[in-house]
């Protein structure tokens, strides 16, 4: 049986070694210090900056602005290395064209219907930017901020502080958000993310990451040869604009239907009414295990061209697939390739779409004193 690449390295860690090397390529089994260089500057002059981490066998490169994860690379069965997470290579497209790749998302992950919520009786009109609908924060979300960044080595394992603060009537939403993610990549070459917030009025909040994931590497084509597996038996169907209806619906019988391991392609044209209005998959899974304190095991996803792997444990009670429908062929990412339909998925764990406008959802307001905490963790493997 071919060994794990976490027992691989875990094994040369306990021998004493600090790296082996095979087939000419190098796998850490210690934290380096991250390393932070220029990236660009916005159009006002400000600089942003990009941060290099390795831990475990794990490559990562985050920027200040967005918290982006603009590439992170990971073996496969024979030790060769790929950048699994789509980006650019300059700022300048990050501004103004970026689809959300790799970034940070708030202060509301997904849509809320109309840009609007009513919270203690009280009504607020958002940013609109997806049709008729606010959509991940918002013209202005969490994405197009730069953030404060502060490196960390706690052990053996080294990452990233991320700071933002959210003022009061940001992008429409009440009160004063103090936002802290941390980054972190472990001695097994896990990416782990905890989220933070508080604030000084009652408001809603729903923190997430969008990285666009091809375990082949950026830029070599369709995700759809890749295995998913949900642990979930409902989703939430949707409305044209993609707003919850409000139904968790039975996956049973469906295109929607990944508890047990299939390719995405499988189904994806098989012309369900779902996804004829989202073009595939967009949609929130409603996670089997719900809330929960600590991290579980929610998703896998499988090349088996690479043998890579990607698990996701979350404390979230949704976690919404994307299957990149709206990439069209526009965007020209870091390895120089155009990023077409179906070249890359996203699983973004969350509390569900539009939730301030279903009672019945999950609820996703924070009050003063209160403190927002949700922690999603990737584990890669081949």
């Amino acid at each position: 049986m071919e060994l794990s690449r976490r027992t691989a390295i875990a094994g040369a860690a306990a021998a004493g070694v600090t790296t082996a090397t095979v087939g000419g390529t190098a796998h850490a089994t210690g934290g380096r210090k991250p390393v932070k260089e220029l990236f660009g500057k916005l159009a006002d002059g400000t600089k942003v900056h990009r941060w290099s981490l390795e831990n475990g066998g794990t490559r990562m490169k985050v920027l200040s602005w967005g918290g982006v994860v603009q590439s992170l690379e990971i073996p496969d069965r024979k030790g060769r290395y790929a950048n699994v997470s789509l980006g650019f290579d300059n700022i300048e497209d990050y501004v103004a064209k970026t689809p959300y790749f790799g970034a940070l998302i708030g202060r509301f992950g997904n849509r809320i219907a109309k840009g609007r919520f009513t919270l203690d009786g009280k009504s607020y009109q958002l940013s609109v930017n997806d049709g008729a609908n606010s959509l991940h924060g918002g013209t202005q979300g969490f994405d197009k901020r730069v953030w404060d960044v502060e490196p960390f080595t706690k052990g053996s394992d080294v990452g990233l502080y991320l700071h933002y603060t959210s003022a009061d009537g940001e992008m429409g939403y009440p009160g004063t958000l103090k936002v802290k993610v941390t980054y972190t990549l472990t001695r097994h070459g896990d990416w782990r993310i905890d989220y933070e917030a508080t604030t000084t009025k009652a408001t809603v909040v729903n923190l997430t990451s969008h990285v666009y994931w091809n375990l082949a590497g950026e830029g070599s084509g369709t995700i759809e040869n890749h295995e998913l597996k949900i642990a979930a038996g409902r989703y939430t169907p949707t409305d044209a604009g993609l707003i919850p209806t409000g139904e968790l619906a039975k996956v049973s019988g469906t295109p929607f239907d990944f508890r047990k391991a299939k390719a995405i392609g499988r189904d994806i044209r098989d012309g369900h009414p779902q996804q004829v209005l989202a073009k595939g998959y967009d949609h929130n899974w409603v996670l089997d295990k719900g809330i929960t304190a600590k991290p579980e095991h929610v998703a896998t996803v499988c090349d088996p061209s690479s043998g890579r792997t990607l698990k996701i444990a979350t404390v979230e009670p949704g976690l919404q697939f994307y299957s990149g429908n709206f990439l069209d062929g526009t965007l020209t990412g870091t390895g120089g390739s155009t990023y077409r339909q179906g070249d890359a998925l996203c699983l973004e764990t969350q509390h569900f779409p539009d939730s301030p406008n279903h009672s019945s959802f999950p609820s996703t307001v924070l009050r003063p004193g209160q403190t927002y905490r949700t922690t999603t963790v990737h584990t890669f493997g081949a």
